[in-house]
């Protein structure tokens, strides 16, 4: 094995002192970790620099040629590490934890990414820039499965603001605009391979010779650009004719978790204020959606028990209020039922849930329209390794974490002629949710989200900029209702509508389409399916490569042995 993974840490034509390599390519490191953070909303600029997605990785794959696959382990490790730093900054105030983990997380996707784009260097001496593409979306797409999935940073999210390149999600997902974007960036470091160890000036010295090679690749992504483009302007749908949907999506402008009761009965003030000015602007609102965790008291277990007399009264406030409302509303809770009891003393189950209430039907007694969010955030609002990881658990409850149990309903409301579900928070992150809800009868998506906590707009247009694919790939309507931004109206061809300030107390009023199914597009019918090709893909090229490169050692040794 180690004779198939053999790499020449100086070859020839390497030039330069040991300390000089090391000082580029730890420049190259610090370079893949800015590339890789400046096409995303970031904290330069909320919108991003999404230019740079079409070189972002020609730092990094060039380095991965510099280094030995031994060393390519840390160096990816350290890769993970600092990309993940500068990119979810914000995370440092979301948990004491949190940073931590995505940290160690991204330390060991990267320790484990980097060898696989380094074989590949090393497998295909031709055409190895071709393999590292595929490696690199799919391990994009695998780093989304799973109890750890995490959307954040995946390229293709920062051609967010360039509607006419993303129209393509509906065909391929994200992963469609990842490989649009991906490519350049194998290619252009392709091109730098043979000459990678020689002086930066002499880099782009093999760019003709190499184009003249490997011409045939570069014209069919031009081919793919092209039908992008053209798909990206045919298209959209003019949806102006549509029946129209009222909403009120109430903006509040604060983390509802912080303060205690004052702050419970400062929030609900806000709301109920919010919520009147609107109703008061509009006759023709249809519904009124508060963010997720909106009204923090567990609203039917208060109601229910009334074990704490300040919880239910303002429980007991808020539904009068909804009831005497002359149109539904839809709220995130904090939604608990008792069990029986648990030997660690617990008798309730938590739901992060959204509520639909309907005045003068199901208010007073509250008996809710309920959907319970189904794909928990890791360690800060799932951990389902208590019994192998005591300790982690343990650690998780004493940083004061919040847990909650999993749904496994994908609700579908109907408000007057619209049908709508409504993922919570980063539910709205991963495609397969809203794919599955839509699929389930949806025709439009409302979610509900607090990114307060991270008092940063980078985070908040972060997730925006993810949001906004789901209407592309289902052709729905995706209605952002949020603690602190980016509240937002997003029609089915991914235009922002209209969107509220964020940080301001507001309420942010707007018309949707109601749409019928008048059929599905391909990113429904196939979902993820892309993904899995581009991982499928890389792995069977690289098992090839190295099988190739076994039997191929066998033969010289045989024929070795026979010529002794």
């Amino acid at each position: 094995m180690p004779e198939i993974l053999h790499n020449p840490a100086a070859t020839p034509g390497e030039t330069g002192s040991p300390l000089r390599n090391l000082v580029i390519n730890s420049g190259l490191l610090v370079l893949s970790a800015v590339f890789f953070t400046l096409p995303q909303p970031n904290i330069l600029s909320v919108h991003g620099f999404p230019i740079f997605a079409w070189v972002a990785f020609v730092p990094a794959f060039v380095l991965i040629r510099r280094v030995s696959f031994r060393a390519s382990f840390i160096w990816g490790a350290l890769y993970g590490v600092l990309s993940y730093c500068f990119f979810t900054y914000w995370l440092a105030v979301f948990h004491p934890l949190a940073m931590y983990v995505i940290a160690a997380l991204y330390c060991i996707y990267y320790a484990l990414a980097v060898p696989c784009l380094k074989l590949a260097d090393m497998l295909f001496p031709r055409k190895g820039y071709v393999v590292q593409w595929l490696v690199w979306i799919g391990y994009e797409y695998l780093k989304t499965l799973g109890f750890n999935g995490y959307s954040y940073g995946v390229i293709g999210y920062s051609l967010w603001t360039w509607p006419v390149f993303i129209q393509i999600s509906a065909i391929f997902g994200v992963w469609g605009v990842s490989a649009l974007v991906v490519f350049p960036s194998a290619w252009i470091a392709g091109a730098i391979k043979p000459v990678a160890r020689q002086p930066v000036r002499q880099w782009l010295s093999n760019v003709g010779p190499f184009f003249k090679q490997n011409r045939i690749p570069a014209a069919l992504w031009v081919l793919f650009l092209v039908f992008t483009l053209g798909y990206g302007l045919v298209s959209p749908v003019d949806y102006s004719q549509a029946e129209q949907f009222t909403i009120a999506l109430i903006q509040p402008n604060s983390d509802p978790w912080h303060g205690g009761m004052p702050a419970y009965r400062r929030d609900l003030r806000t709301l109920m204020h919010l919520s009147n000015q609107a109703l008061e602007s509009d006759k023709t609102i249809d519904l009124v959606v508060w963010p997720e965790t909106a009204f923090i008291p567990r609203i039917d277990w208060h109601y229910r028990y009334r074990e704490d007399r300040q919880y239910f009264d303002l429980v007991h406030q808020l539904l009068l209020y909804i009831d005497s409302a002359p149109v539904p509303f839809l709220l995130g809770n904090d939604d608990a039922f008792r069990t029986m009891p648990k030997e660690d003393g617990e008798d309730r189950l938590d739901y992060n849930a959204a509520l639909l209430f309907r005045p003068g039907f199901n208010v007073v007694p509250p008996v809710p329209e309920r959907y319970w969010k189904m794909h928990l955030v890791p360690f800060t609002e799932h951990f389902p390794y208590r019994s192998a990881f005591p300790w982690v658990y343990d650690l998780l409850i004493a940083t004061d974490t919040h847990f909650w149990e999993k749904g496994t309903d994908p609700t579908v409301f109907k408000v007057d002629t619209l049908q709508f579900s409504t993922p919570i928070c980063f539910e709205d992150t991963f495609g397969y949710i809203s794919r599955r809800f839509v699929n389930q009868g949806a025709r439009a998506i409302i979610n509900l989200t607090n990114d307060a906590w991270a008092k940063s707009p980078a985070c908040q247009y972060q997730h925006l900029s993810m949001a906004l694919f789901r209407s592309v790939e289902n052709r729905v309507p995706v209605i952002r209702s949020t603690a602190s931004g980016q509240t937002a109206i997003i029609d089915p061809n991914g235009k922002i509508v209209s969107m509220a300030d964020p940080f301001v107390e507001t309420a942010l009023i707007g018309s949707i389409p109601v749409l019928q199914d008048s059929g599905k597009t391909p990113y429904r019918i196939w979902g993820d399916l892309w993904g899995m090709i581009f991982a499928g893909a890389a792995f069977l090229a690289l098992v090839s490569g190295l099988a190739r490169k076994a039997r191929s050692n066998i033969i010289d040794k045989d024929l070795q042995y026979i010529d002794n």
